[in-house]
């Protein structure tokens, strides 16, 4: 279903997200379609050889396979959050999502203070899912619907993740 356009919005929004991330940022990127395949066992340290990798790896992406979601969000899951890291998870897709309330219950039980953002691509995607899937993770959904929508859509996204809307609150 990633076919023409929306491969091309996905590759350009993950090429725009690995254009931001900074010195001391951690990162992975998981490929998912009938199977999911992480780029890296685990996130790596942002630095010239990974992020040339990472490039390389996004510019080799096709269309194929179905949407199976589950294997993907376990992997992203799958390592614990380091202490000195806020984990975000950023997941982008065009496609139908099937069992939408064990997707939500798996979101919610293993971010482990994680925060889970969404990102539909194409004039389809579940945006029910999407919406409640980021709700479910603490984030918010972004959908790009045009190609031209692309970079506007996703630097307001990294604009969210890099400066948080509050923050040290003390409760008395």
């Amino acid at each position: 279903s990633m076919q023409g356009v929306s491969i091309e919005q996905a590759k350009q929004a993950l090429l725009r997200a690995l254009g931001g991330l900074q010195p001391g940022d951690r990162f992975n990127i998981i490929e998912f379609n009938s199977h999911a395949n992480a780029l890296f066992p685990s996130s790596v340290p942002v630095d010239g050889v990974n992020v040339e990798r990472a490039q390389a790896f996004v510019n080799r992406l096709q269309a194929n396979g179905a949407t199976e979601m589950r294997a993907a969000l376990r992997l992203a899951l799958r390592s614990p959050p380091s202490v000195s890291y806020l984990r975000q998870i950023i997941f982008i897709t065009d496609g139908a999502v099937g069992n939408e309330e064990g997707l939500f219950k798996m979101i919610a039980a293993g971010l482990d203070g994680g925060r889970f953002f969404t990102v539909g691509i194409g004039s389809a995607p579940n945006s029910w899912f999407m919406r409640k899937a980021a709700e479910a993770g603490r984030g918010t959904f972004t959908t790009i619907s045009a190609l031209h929508e692309v970079g506007e859509k996703m630097d307001r996204l990294f604009r969210k993740l890099e400066n948080p809307q509050v923050t040290n609150i003390e409760l008395q």
